[in-house]
């Protein structure tokens, strides 16, 4: 069953299992998805309101995007689980001959390389997010601006997951090149991701003063 189909209780019994999937990827991808909801709740709290005419146009943009990226981030989660799932599988391939045992080799890493690189893209739509989030507590209902400042911490918290799987993944993977362009991305998006939060709570504050 796909994570959409779960419900919240039923994917954190999953979650709560002693399998090793769905695990801190498909984490970070539902609380991307949370965030992205977050988004649109303040779209949609603002749009309608004569108050705000002057951001309606827009917010009706950041809900049509909100709305997209709630599943765009659900799917995200399942592609996490089924990466891992992957490498799994490649180290219970059978290894009793040397071609047996490179194929078996080649298997593994590039399981790790899928399970590495499904959370940066998560990691990498998450601060996406993050920028959206920042922009509804800033310009949205302020009678919202928490919840505009909620969907921001969500999506950080979804970067933190995100990159955490990237880095464990990475640590296995002996192809050097591709090793230090993911860690490298993960430096630059978790730079971005601070520098977001700080200037959200930054707006938040600002909303309620």
């Amino acid at each position: 069953m796909t994570t959409a189909g779960l419900t919240v209780s039923g994917f954190l019994d999953v979650l709560a299992s002693d399998s090793p999937t769905p695990g801190g990827g498909a984490v970070a991808g539902v609380v991307a998805g949370v965030a992205a909801a977050l988004i649109a709740m303040v779209g949609r709290l603002t749009v309608g309101k004569e108050e705000f005419s002057d951001v309606a146009e827009r917010m009706q943009v950041l809900i049509a995007e909100g709305d997209a990226a709630r599943g765009t981030f659900l799917a995200l989660a399942d592609r996490d689980a089924h990466a891992f799932d992957g490498v799994m599988a490649a180290f219970k391939m059978p290894k009793g001959t040397d071609e047996e045992k490179r194929e078996r080799s080649a298997a593994i890493q590039a399981g790790y390389l899928d399970a590495a690189t499904v959370p940066m893209e998560i990691a990498r739509k998450a601060v996406a997010l993050m920028e959206l989030a920042l922009e509804v507590t800033a310009t949205g209902n302020p009678a919202a601006a928490s919840d505009g400042w909620s969907g921001a911490g969500c999506a950080y918290a979804a970067v933190l997951c995100a990159m955490a799987n990237v880095e464990i993944n990475a640590a296995a993977i002996k192809d050097e090149g591709a090793r230090a362009a993911l860690v490298d991305e993960v430096t630059s998006v978790r730079s971005r991701a601070e520098q977001l939060l700080r200037e959200g709570q930054t707006a938040f504050q600002m909303r309620i003063s």
